[in-house]
């Protein structure tokens, strides 16, 4: 889909035993046509990047700010904002040249002409929505997540076919909503939102049973935004691995050179790293 998890002391903790707390490794620039002075920009000399609104964590963080609500992009803090400013260095960028803009994610893959070089918001590669946009390789591989209230029978749910029977509900046009048709067929339809947001508001009000949501997210969820929530599991992959990317132009020569960049991230532990950081926590697979 789209879009905490569980950070504080206990992160750091795990960090420091895996060894993954230790300097990063040295950045290399991209050169060749993938140098900074060769990219073709929305704007010369700056990166012009964009992300939904409100910014969530654990994919963002920081206070809310430069008009993002929840957390600000700006900060660097959050998975999707450190990716970022990573890439952002890599293609020869400091923190002051990168920019950021509000755009709803169903938006970003739309056909028609970009406002940014690229986005990420949790975008899921799907081939109907690569045949609007250019996606870069995975900076994510994802799981799907089942979110319901304590107490309530969902949540002594063990396994996949036991969802059948309850009422789902996943922002409209995301993967967690193909998820729920596709592979859970509950008896009942089940109900899309406009936004994460009002799909966290239908469960708090207990009009569906269990919201459909990337697993990271689902932190967020239940730490902050529904504190009488829990995660009933995760879903199992089914299919092609989903996976997260950047979104950029159709055709963009900039697509080569931030799949470059993440390709490197990836290698020289980067990526691992991130994540390990900012998107700790786990729970039940479901079977």
């Amino acid at each position: 889909m789209r879009r905490f998890a569980v950070l504080g002391s206990v992160a750091v903790l795990a960090l420091l035993v895996a060894g993954i707390g230790s300097p990063a490794p040295a950045r290399t620039t991209l050169t060749g046509a993938c140098a900074k002075a060769n990219l073709d920009l929305v704007s010369a000399g700056k990166l012009s990047l964009g992300t939904d609104n409100p910014a969530f964590p654990p994919w963002w963080g920081g206070k809310e700010g430069h008009g993002f609500k929840t957390s600000d992009p700006y900060s660097g803090k959050g998975y999707e904002s450190a990716v970022a400013y990573e890439v952002a260095k890599r293609l020869g960028f400091s923190k002051s040249q990168v920019t950021w803009q509000p755009l709803l994610y169903t938006k970003a893959y739309a056909p028609g002409k970009k406002s940014f070089d690229f986005y990420l918001a949790q975008v899921s590669y799907k081939p109907v929505r690569a045949k609007a946009v250019d996606f870069s390789r995975s900076y994510y591989d994802v799981n799907q997540a089942v979110v319901g209230i304590k107490g309530t029978p969902i949540m002594k749910v063990k396994t996949v076919a036991g969802l059948k029977k309850y009422t789902l509900g996943a922002p409209l046009g995301t993967t967690s909503y193909d998820y729920i048709v596709k592979y859970i067929k509950p008896s009942t339809k089940p109900k899309v939102y406009d936004s994460l947001n009002d799909g966290v508001t239908a469960l708090k009000n207990k009009q569906i049973d269990g919201l459909v949501v990337d697993f990271p997210s689902s932190g967020y969820i239940t730490a902050v935004q529904i504190p009488t929530s829990a995660v009933v599991g995760r879903l199992p992959t089914k299919g092609v691995q989903e996976h997260f990317g950047l979104v950029l132009q159709k055709g963009s020569s900039l697509t080569t050179c931030v799949t470059r960049a993440l390709a490197s991230m990836k290698a020289d532990g980067t990526l691992k790293r991130l994540e390990s950081k900012w998107l700790a926590g786990d729970a039940p697979l479901l079977k």
